[in-house]
């Protein structure tokens, strides 16, 4: 026996999410949280739609329009104002959700505070700091010291370390990291204007190599504003309140217009650690992985963690899957950080330009190809490229969601139909699928689903936004099965291949 099936240390929004995962498969959940009290204080500004679905699934979907404002645009401008780089946000964004949602970093904790109180299976404790891992073949017992000098020890089926950049759960497995070595000092400035302002484009970076500077929304009435350190400059002079009013007068935000919330210097950093399993000890969020802010992944990368790996803690857990399972979570994760971290860093070097020669050329390249162009939109969210993926594509690729009717049920996918696995076909599936087949679905809770047409009135669920069939009919597909990360696993195209996407499925989940 164990205190808990998993504890999870640090209470920001991945551990956060990841307790609240757990709980709702019915998991027992310790949190340790060094800090006696939540941080006030905000730090990620945004996320965009496919994480907002993935916040979606701990319960909270109904209650994250009350702490967000979606973002209408991302300009880069050059210091004349000259747009470098344009991209159009909508509301309604493939995933079902806004494409940008801005919002307070501490409205998102308390609505997932206020979501784990409701469930019985987690314990969060405060001003418990963690000093001590000890990983046995049948449990991991961690130690902790409280804020009243006491020691606890608590045991466990599993560790997830969510406790950030300066992790003590990353620093014990002693991991190497990958170090790009890519960092710069900035400037950052919380700003709550007195009276509304609309912000068109709602996020800006303005490549002066006078001054790089960022704008962005950071939910309702509130804005951030970010200064790069400039060579010479110290960090003292930079991290006064005097530089913030002065930087911030530019922009008509004076002591008159708007209440300073918070003026303080950062430095990003570009890493990852080599291995985020040692044992049954896990590493998710900023203690596995950080990144230059400029694409605004650094918290969504950490969301995507923690639903990769609560899903599979789930499946091992409930004994559908042999634990060997969770080295796939490193091997996708991992790769998908790499690649946002590695295109953070692109976006950085053409920012972060202070010489005024290199940054005219650099305008002069962007926008002799740029001029007369519309906006564009967003990327797709990123893909899988390897781990627990069927060969045929789409597999690896982010399902997109739309409104569907159920019976008399309509709305997006997720509330309809449900979360979990899903397999969705254009054929009957008790054509297509074996009893064996079909009961091995359902073992593991998955939503088969009959696609019908807009408008049908046959048995099934209706593709009422006309999303789900012209997506197969794309890959040539007649069923598609997705992971409860809503990655795609694999797709079939007849009877035949999709009693084998299911078998391989089966293989897969018994094989590790």
């Amino acid at each position: 026996m164990t205190d808990a099936d998993i504890v999870v240390v640090g209470n920001g929004p991945v551990g956060a999410t990841l307790s609240v995962l757990l709980a709702q498969c019915g998991w027992r959940v310790f949190v340790l949280e060094r800090r006696a009290r939540p941080y006030r204080l905000p730090r990620a500004t945004s996320f965009d739609g496919e994480t907002a679905r993935l916040l979606a699934a701990t319960g909270i979907g109904p209650e994250l329009a009350g702490i967000t404002v979606p973002a209408n645009g991302y300009q880069w401008q050059t210091a004349a104002g000259e747009a470098l780089l344009d991209i159009e946000f909508t509301t309604a964004g493939p995933y079902g959700w806004p494409d940008a949602n801005t919002m307070h970093q501490p409205a998102l904790e308390e609505l997932l505070a206020a979501r784990a109180a409701e469930l019985p299976g987690i314990t969060v404790l405060r001003g418990h700091e963690v000093v001590r891992i000890e990983d046995t073949d049948e449990r991991v017992r961690v130690t902790a010291t409280t804020d009243d000098d006491m020691t606890r020890v608590f045991s466990a089926r599993w560790v997830v370390g969510c406790d950030g950049a300066n992790s003590f759960v990353r620093d014990h497995l002693d991991v190497p990291v990958t170090d790009l070595g890519f960092s710069y000092e900035w400037l950052l400035c919380d700003v709550e204007p007195r009276e509304p302002r609309e912000f068109v484009p709602t996020n800006v970076q303005v490549c002066d190599p006078a001054r790089p500077t960022t704008l962005v929304g950071s939910g309702p009435g509130r804005r951030r504003w970010e200064f790069m350190r400039l060579p010479g400059e110290s960090t003292a002079e930079l991290n006064r309140d005097e530089t913030a009013w002065r930087l911030l007068a530019p922009f008509g935000v004076t002591p008159d217009t708007a209440n300073l919330l918070r003026s303080t210097t950062y430095i990003f950093q570009a890493r990852w650690a080599d291995r985020w399993r040692v044992g049954h000890v896990l590493l998710a969020g900023d203690a596995a992985h950080l990144m230059p802010p400029f694409a605004g992944q650094g918290m969504c990368s950490g969301i995507r963690d923690v639903v990769n790996l609560a899903w599979k803690l789930d499946l091992t857990f409930r004994g559908l899957a042999t634990e060997s399972i969770m080295d796939s979570y490193g091997e996708e994760r991992r790769t998908q950080a790499r690649e946002s971290i590695l295109a953070s860093v692109q976006l950085g070097r053409v920012i972060c330009v202070t010489d005024p020669v290199a940054a005219e050329e650099r305008d002069a390249t962007v926008l002799a190809n740029r001029r007369g162009k519309p906006p564009t939109r967003p990327e797709p969210a990123k893909p899988l490229t390897t781990g627990l993926l069927h060969r045929r594509p789409p597999a690896g690729a982010v399902v997109p969601q739309g409104r569907v009717r159920s019976h008399d049920d309509t709305g997006l996918f997720d509330d309809v139909v449900g979360r979990g696995f899903v397999l969705l076909t254009t054929d009957d599936p008790h054509t297509t699928l074996d009893e064996d087949r079909l009961a091995f679905l359902a073992g593991l809770g998955t939503h088969v689903v009959r696609l019908r047409p807009p408008g049908s009135t046959e048995d099934g669920v209706v593709d009422t936004d006309d999303v789900y069939l012209p997506y197969l009919a794309r890959f040539g597909a007649t069923s598609l099965l997705v992971r409860p990360d809503y990655h795609v696993y694999g797709a079939a195209n007849d009877p035949g291949s999709a009693k084998e996407l299911v078998d391989d499925l089966r293989d897969r989940l018994a094989a590790g």
